[in-house]
């Protein structure tokens, strides 16, 4: 009697264990949650989208396209473009403006032709406004301008662009702005060397357009 009943109860327990294996295959625990994701340097999440870069844009100029007479020597009055950029990443503590004539030529020097230059424009600014100025190195915003050749033809600023004529390959001029985390503090009779040193390390942002332009 006492045999049997033993019997009945290891049946019982072996068909016991049996399903709770069956039970444990169908249904595994749950792997490990993932880890939340910790903010990047500067408390932005590290999925997240990163800033817009700046951009350059212009009325009067566009990428490719011929630059329009009244920006050249073609025109006795020349002026300069207009030029809006937008996007500055944090921390711009000034602007600089950088146009030059890219255009390789024989015994062309390391540095190409400076058309203008303008440094330490404010952190507030986004725009110069067509026409700019160019009997004068300080300008009212407190920043300053030059063209690496200042004073030929009483021209301080925008130098208008001029190339050889009857030349079919045309110039390409960039015009580049500079989004810095400092001021540049220098005088009026900075070169572009002195310019490119003192922005050396301190370009937080840039944009530029290229156009071009034949004669």
């Amino acid at each position: 009697m006492y045999s049997s009943q033993i019997k009945r109860a290891m049946t019982l327990l072996a068909l016991i264990g049996w399903a709770g294996i069956a039970t444990a295959q169908q249904n595994p625990p749950a792997a490990n949650p993932a880890p939340a994701a910790r903010p990047a340097a500067g408390g932005r999440q590290a999925n997240a989208a990163p800033p817009p870069p700046m951009k350059l844009t212009s009325n009067g100029i566009a990428d490719g396209v011929q630059i329009a007479a009244r920006y050249t020597c073609s025109d006795p009055q020349a002026i300069s473009p207009g030029l809006k950029w937008t996007d500055a990443p944090r921390g711009t503590e000034s602007f600089a403006l950088i146009v030059h004539d890219m255009e390789p030529r024989p015994r062309k020097g390391n540095d190409d032709i400076l058309h203008w230059m303008v440094w330490d424009m404010p952190a507030t600014a986004n725009q110069l406004p067509e026409g700019v100025l160019s009997n004068t190195v300080d300008l009212p915003d407190g920043s300053r301008q030059s063209n690496g050749n200042p004073g030929q033809g009483g021209i301080l600023g925008y130098r208008p662009p001029c190339p050889p004529q009857n030349v079919p390959i045309p110039h390409h001029y960039a015009f580049e702005v500079f989004a810095l985390d400092q001021r540049l503090n220098l005088a009026s009779g900075a070169t572009r060397a002195d310019v490119m040193r003192a922005m050396d390390g301190h370009i937080v942002g840039h944009a530029s357009l290229v156009a071009v332009l034949s004669r």
